[in-house]
């Protein structure tokens, strides 16, 4: 039996390591249009390779998968995190979980997943074959692909297995769609925010760690570390908020108001009341030097321009109006974006093959049999944290139990 891998990614690897333990005697090739394999691997979490998350701080699956999450729900039955946590370690792989619940090898190094990966299919017989582009796939009794090498040669598979990742253009896909499956047209996913010729961005490197980012006009919204930068802002509220609205953003064209709420307090009268017992603890002091919420320094004092406030006036002298412009500043302070901006640890698109054209069960296509998929390429997307890299080691397992199975049977 001859089973085709088409991406060399973590998704495709997984998928064929798994393939061959399960089924030793079946011959597996990997395509990868690329000159190296395993590329977003080598960045994902900064080069340190964010394998998984622990899911602690996950109430329900859609805060972390704003796309996928019933079906996915399901299939993190057959191989979870905790899964994806043994499985590295009996490779031999030390694992440790941080603070924000984010799994990463005991070394910080992605190279070490990387060779784990080469190490082991080159152990099982996996064929390795880079620069291998896809040219064309039609199926009769098997599936007969031409690449872009050898001369357009036709190359015979029993199976073949789609693990091409995301695509940035639907145009990528439209091979897919030719053989009968749903595409999802693919808009980025995980991005930063720019915020050209704001002030706000002077204070670049300043990060406020409890924040809520709303989109203006919708209930759409994030929390947590909010990062300022020289073109606006970043940090995991602003990419939970890109994940979330994703495909809102792009139907604004990326020209769109966020609200940030800086001290993660909801009830203005609670904001309130709290400005009023530190204007009556402090009256005498002035405004600049008593910091409410633990805001940095230099962020207090920007909000406070900001709202007008100057600097050297005390405590007691602002006053209800003051202390209003205040609390407005804290919990609904607005900026204009105008663009995106690039998240180098990740680089997610929502959309790809719908899984209504996936069996949720063996990954198997609807529409071709024993054609597969696994990964990004399916219309499942994760915030930033390891999941989506589990969204790819979940469907590549189930892959790979699935294509065994078959070959069991037959």
């Amino acid at each position: 039996m001859n089973i085709a891998i088409i991406g060399g990614g973590a998704a495709g690897f997984f998928l064929a390591i798994n393939l061959k333990q399960l089924s030793p005697n079946i011959t597996v090739t990997i395509f990868e249009k690329n000159t190296t394999v395993l590329a977003k691997v080598l960045v994902s979490g900064g080069g340190r390779c964010n394998l998984t998350n622990s899911f602690a701080s996950i109430d329900s699956l859609h805060q972390a998968y704003p796309r996928g999450d019933k079906l996915l729900k399901r299939a993190l039955r057959i191989f979870n995190h905790l899964d994806t946590y043994k499985w590295f370690e009996d490779m031999g792989i030390k694992l440790v979980t941080q603070e924000d619940d984010c799994v990463f090898p005991l070394s910080q190094n992605s190279n070490e997943i990387i060779e784990c990966f080469k190490s082991l299919s080159k152990e099982l017989g996996i064929i390795v074959k880079t620069s291998y582009n896809l040219s064309s796939i039609t199926f009769n009794d098997k599936y007969a692909l031409t690449f872009n090498q050898d001369n357009e040669r036709v190359q015979y598979f029993n199976a073949v297995v789609i693990t091409t990742g995301g695509s940035p253009k639907a145009e990528g896909l439209n091979y897919l769609e030719t053989l009968g499956h749903k595409i999802v047209a693919p808009v980025p996913s995980l991005f930063t925010f720019n915020i050209p010729e704001d002030p706000i961005r002077e204070l670049m490197g300043i990060v406020a760690e409890n924040t809520i980012v709303s989109l203006q006009g919708t209930n759409i919204k994030a929390s947590g570390a909010l990062l300022i930068t020289h073109w606006g802002m970043s940090g995991p509220a602003i990419l939970k908020l890109s994940s979330y609205g994703a495909r809102i953003l792009n139907d604004k064209q990326y020209r769109f108001k966020i609200l940030v709420n800086w001290v993660n307090e909801v009830n203005c009268d609670t904001i309130t009341d709290y400005l009023n017992s530190i204007a009556a603890k402090n009256p005498n002091m002035k405004v600049s030097n008593v910091r409410p919420y633990d805001i940095s320094s230099r962020l207090w004092h920007f909000l406070l321009n900001k709202a007008e406030i100057p600097l050297d006036r005390k405590w007691g002298e602002l006053g209800k109006k003051g202390i209003n412009k205040i609390m407005n500043r804290l919990s609904n302070d607005e900026y204009s974006v105008h663009g995106k901006g690039s998240f180098r640890d990740e680089f997610v698109t929502s959309g790809g093959v719908s899984l209504e054209s996936i069996n949720f069960n063996t990954m198997e296509s609807k529409s071709c049999k024993n054609m597969y998929f696994a990964g990004e390429v399916l219309d499942i997307d994760g915030i930033t944290g390891g999941f989506n890299l589990q969204a790819a080691w979940t469907t590549a397992y189930i892959a790979a139990k699935a294509i065994s199975q078959q070959l069991k049977e037959n």
